[in-house]
């Protein structure tokens, strides 16, 4: 049986509250051998607080080896089998920012970046332009036009902005025209199928017009395309698991996945303290909360492994807030894990802890990822963390006679 169809049959209703903690990129890697962790060299007590009342362990965000995007990583987290629905990164963007895609529209996420004399990259994010600078440029290459094919392009954060591609036939296979790495050109954008090879075209055009466009910026003189995505097709999260689901994020991406599975996005804070007084005020709208704070990611993608134990420390001291409201299921984890190790996302697996009144409390009395190995919860399938969630709640009937 289909897990969504088993979810739907079990359903029970009551009062219970469910907040989902995710601190993105949050599983981490030693520097040198020996060493600890980002997580393992932070001082969390209120993590630890948690970890004595609760149940921990791994979860694998796809498959075992599998380092996801944070599309996957969420889809996974919320339930939603990765492999199966897969969202480009693009839809996700798009939809955060409150853009109403169209069936038949291709999305795509794309990245201003710094191109050296040479044509190679220097910087993959062009030194994390500030939004203020970046909007104008943005909004600047709604010069491009194309024959026969309606274009969009809407500013999102920093040095994040969405194109849309909306004409009759376009496909959303179509490669990245990021190579991840410095020091070399720009891909072209080539299709994976037959159906996206117009689309190919159409972005080969775009990035041929915005190069002229952006020449001359001192450091946002290009930018790459990620993430193709036409409109994808999800089970609404209150049909799959019976709850009123509430979204409460910074960055367009989280919130466009989050209301991508039919959650409501709530609030416009921009910090973690606004997210935590969000909760508060919308605590009795909703039974189910998602909470995403990104900057244990970014931190790790940049290499910073002093950075991300302030961002986690952060995250700890800022804790009481949401633990106060007493919620019957506390969930803290992450959609994958970003070692600064690796300055990157990784296929390790994440750690996470539940809490709630009725779990199986293990023995460890801190939350890292050397007891995650040995936690109750032992190592599972991000996807089926929603099932867990749901027993603790009372929320979940029995299965067969």
């Amino acid at each position: 049986m289909d897990m969504h169809l088993l979810t739907r049959e079990l359903q029970v209703k009551n009062k219970s509250k469910i907040v989902m903690l995710v601190a993105d990129g949050l599983g981490g890697l030693p520097m040198e051998p020996g060493g600890k962790t980002e997580l393992e060299s932070a001082k969390t007590p209120n993590l630890s607080a948690l970890a004595k009342r609760g149940v921990q362990g791994l979860s694998i965000p796809v498959k075992p080896g599998i380092a996801p995007g944070s599309g996957p990583g969420h889809l996974g987290l919320f339930g939603y089998d990765p492999l199966k629905y897969q969202i480009g990164r693009g839809a996700l963007e798009a939809t955060g920012i409150g853009f109403e895609l169209q069936p038949g529209d291709v999305a795509i996420r794309c990245n201003f970046c710094t191109l050296d004399a040479s044509g190679n990259i220097s910087d993959r994010r062009a030194g994390r332009i500030s939004s203020e600078e970046s909007a104008p440029l943005a909004i600047s290459l709604r010069q491009v036009k194309i024959p026969g094919v309606e274009i969009f392009v809407e500013p999102v954060k920093e040095h994040r902005f969405v194109v849309v591609f909306r004409a009759a036939g376009l496909g959303g296979n179509v490669k990245d025209t990021d190579p991840q790495a410095t020091g070399v050109p720009p891909l072209d954008p080539v299709a994976e199928d037959a159906a996206s090879v117009r689309t190919a075209e159409i972005a080969k055009e775009f990035l041929k017009q915005a190069k002229v466009i952006l020449k001359g910026h001192p450091k946002a003189n290009f930018h790459t395309m990620r993430g193709f995505a036409n409109k994808p097709d999800l089970a609404p999260f209150d049909t799959v698991y019976g709850l009123r689901a509430a979204a409460i994020a910074v960055y367009p991406m989280y919130k466009g996945l989050a209301r991508l599975v039919g959650m409501k996005i709530v609030g416009s804070a921009t910090t973690l303290a606004e997210q935590f007084e969000v909760l508060k005020q919308a605590w009795n709208d909703y039974d189910f909360f998602f909470i995403h704070f990104k900057y244990t990611d970014s931190t790790g993608e940049d290499g910073n492994f002093a950075e991300k134990v302030k961002r986690i420390e952060e995250l700890d001291s800022a804790l009481p807030a949401l633990t106060s409201l007493g919620p019957d299921v506390l969930i803290v984890t992450g959609d994958h894990s970003t070692p600064s190790y690796l300055k990157s996302h990784s296929w390790h697996p994440v750690p996470t802890l539940l809490v709630s009144d009725c779990c199986r409390p293990d023995p460890h009395t801190t939350f890292n990822e050397t007891t995650a190995i040995t936690g109750g919860l032992g190592q599972f399938e991000a996807q089926y963390l929603m099932l867990l969630a749901l027993s603790n709640a009372g929320r979940m009937g029995k299965f067969g006679a």
